[in-house]
């Protein structure tokens, strides 16, 4: 062999050995690469403050709230030091959870008002009577302050809760805003879009004018307030650096948009969840965004150590209603708004649990061609129980794994409310109205019933797999068999590629199950739900579990 056919066999060995270690780099790479956090991927747990857990019983009464009121209609003791109780204890590190959303804290009314269900107090945190304190029955800005340090350093993102459309109810304690902040009529009828938006929810609870755009003072009594804690000439300053800065006319939403960013560039929260969106002007929330979007930036600028990644600031908007098969738009009958184009990456979607009553491929399919097409960049927040939802997927708790499976496994992100994964009641005795989806979380039950524990269990599989998979709530979803039903789902973003396949009701025992091309022959796969490892051979994973599902990922020798 001459020098010539010698150096030619090395270049076609060379390209040999690069072709297969191309291959099998391809699948080393979901592990050698640390896995981002997508926002399109989130799992969202959702939670009342008042009603998870209460860390701190010393602030369990303040303002007088002794009144009786009507069952699970006033403060139950949650609180933001339970939260933190519960990331210290890893609680939703098992359960998969990457963003924590929880109902406003900041200070709400101080009396309470009979609704027609009994006395009612601001336990759920919208009714506001000052943006820029936190109600002590919820804790401190310390404490908010540790919330997120805790979070953060357990890559958990945190999202409160905004609410620009209305304060809090007028009581004998809580005196009203001025008229030229709120109107207190006419009640919304919703059969157009301005009879939906300058008009009151319920009566008695007194409409920001957010179409206002003429300069307006402080409310007297906010004032007073402020003097009295000793903070007036340092909320007159911020405020007059705000307005200066931006240019905004001293408008009422413009003085929220100012109070609740703060919350953003002082202790670095990574979203918000904008409450009652489509009874505002979409220019509202446009506005709102671009002052996240600076609040955000400054406090990265401001605490460079602290930041966690290169994603923007999040807003998920509530427009109740919007669903995902109406495309972007929302339509008041008069008038389409897309709330996309007005500062949201995100809206709930409340089309979700009418979608999870069909097959796992209907749904599955159904938002990953959505998804990656016309919401390209986008999402839509996926739920199948929230706090005033009355008509809930498994309203009796008889469908808990099915719940899971199909939420966790679906395109998009998903929002788990409290006590989904532990099965909660949603319908307690001597409860009216959305009082009854809102009990305390059963936590006695997660510690000592196996049924509640073997439920927490599934939703702790699927969460893991879930966050350590952004395949699963961002990738593009492909069916591979209907029976057994198998599908795989791809994700790639820069330099980091996910793929998996899931096979879902599966015979008990041994299964076959097709990998297609998505893995290749000689591949060892972990199936993450039985903690079993398999070998990918002609195209085929055998494995023997007694369950009817398995989530199989790459495992890197």
């Amino acid at each position: 062999m001459n020098k010539y056919s010698i150096a030619l066999l090395l270049v076609i060995l060379t390209i040999s050995t690069s072709c297969n270690s191309s291959k099998k780099m391809t699948d080393q790479n979901q592990k050698s690469i640390k896995t981002p956090f997508v926002w399109e991927a989130a799992t969202v747990y959702f939670l009342l403050t008042d009603r998870f857990y209460n860390g701190d019983t010393s602030n369990d009464l303040n303002f007088n709230r002794t009144k009786k009121t009507g069952k699970l209609r006033g403060f139950e003791g949650g609180d933001i030091k339970g939260i933190i109780k519960k990331i210290d204890e890893g609680y939703f590190d098992k359960l998969g959870i990457n963003a924590i959303w929880f109902t406003p804290i900041v200070e709400q009314i101080h009396d309470g008002v009979d609704e027609g269900t009994g006395m009612s107090y601001g336990y759920h945190g919208y009714w506001t009577r000052d943006w820029t304190s936190l109600d002590p029955n919820f804790g401190t800005k310390e404490d908010l302050a540790e919330l997120v340090q805790k979070a953060h350093s357990n890559g958990i993102r945190i999202i409160l809760d905004a609410v620009i459309n209305h304060t809090g109810p007028v009581t004998a304690q809580d005196s009203v805003w001025p008229n030229e902040w709120v109107r207190t009529g006419p009640a919304c009828d919703y059969k157009s879009f301005e009879s939906t938006t300058a008009c009151t929810l319920v009566a008695n609870l007194p409409d920001i004018k957010t179409e206002n755009n003429q300069d307006v003072a402080l409310p007297p009594f906010l004032i007073e307030k402020w003097k009295k804690e000793g903070r007036y000439e340092q909320e007159i300053k911020e405020l007059d650096a705000f307005f200066a800065r931006t240019n905004y006319p001293r408008a009422p939403k413009y003085y929220i948009i100012k109070w609740l960013t703060d919350y953003i560039s002082e202790y670095g929260i990574d979203g918000y969840r904008a409450d009652t969106v489509k009874h505002t002007e979409a220019n509202v929330w446009a506005d709102f965004k671009n002052q996240c979007d600076y609040a955000f930036a400054t406090w990265k600028k401001n605490n460079p150590t602290k930041v966690l990644d290169n994603n923007s600031f999040f807003t998920v908007a509530e427009v109740y209603n919007y669903g995902i098969g109406g495309g972007q738009e929302f339509d008041f009958g008069d008038k389409k708004v897309n709330y996309f184009k007005n500062g949201f990456n995100s809206m709930i979607n409340f089309e979700f649990k009418y979608d999870s009553e069909k097959d796992y491929e209907f749904i599955f399919s159904k938002y990953s061609e959505k998804l990656n097409n016309e919401f390209k960049g986008l999402s839509v927040l996926n739920y199948l129980s929230s706090h005033d939802d009355g008509s809930p997927f498994d309203a009796k708790r008889e469908r808990s794994k099915e719940t899971a499976t199909k939420l966790l496994l679906s395109p998009g992100q998903s929002q788990v409310y409290y006590g989904d994964e532990s099965a909660r009641s949603l319908i307690i005795d001597g409860t009216e109205g959305d009082a009854t989806l809102r009990s305390f979380m059963n936590w006695e039950q997660i510690q000592t019933n196996p049924e509640t524990q073997a439920t927490l269990l599934h939703w702790q599989k699927l969460g893991q797999f879930r966050k350590n998979h952004p395949a699963i709530g961002a990738g593009i979803h492909q069916q591979i068999a209907s029976f057994p039903y198998t599908f795989s789902r791809i994700f790639s973003k820069d330099d980091f590629k996910d793929k998996v396949i899931v096979g879902l009701d599966l015979p008990i025992g041994v299964k076959e199950i097709t990998v297609g091309t998505i893995f290749e022959n000689g591949t060892t796969l972990h199936d993450t739900y039985s903690d079993k490892e398999v070998v990918v051979q002609d195209g085929i994973i055998a494995i023997d579990t007694p369950f009817d599902i398995v989530l199989l990922e790459f495992r890197s020798k």
